[in-house]
């Protein structure tokens, strides 16, 4: 899970840098829920440009 996270936070900061044009500016959300199986939490990082948007989550 934290490999995963780390993987997903470093691609964000490279799309991010703006090496082919514009810097595109990062998304990261996360979240905890608890509920009747326990605790779960979530992580996602995305990027939007335009009409384009791209969401990966965890």
């Amino acid at each position: 899970m934290k490999r995963a996270a780390a993987l997903l936070l470093c691609l964000a900061a490279l799309t991010a840098c703006g090496v082919d044009g514009e810097p595109i500016r990062p998304t990261l959300a996360g979240a905890v829920t608890i509920g009747d199986g326990g605790i779960s939490p979530s992580v996602g990082v995305g990027v939007s440009q335009g009409p384009l948007s791209v969401f990966l989550g965890l």
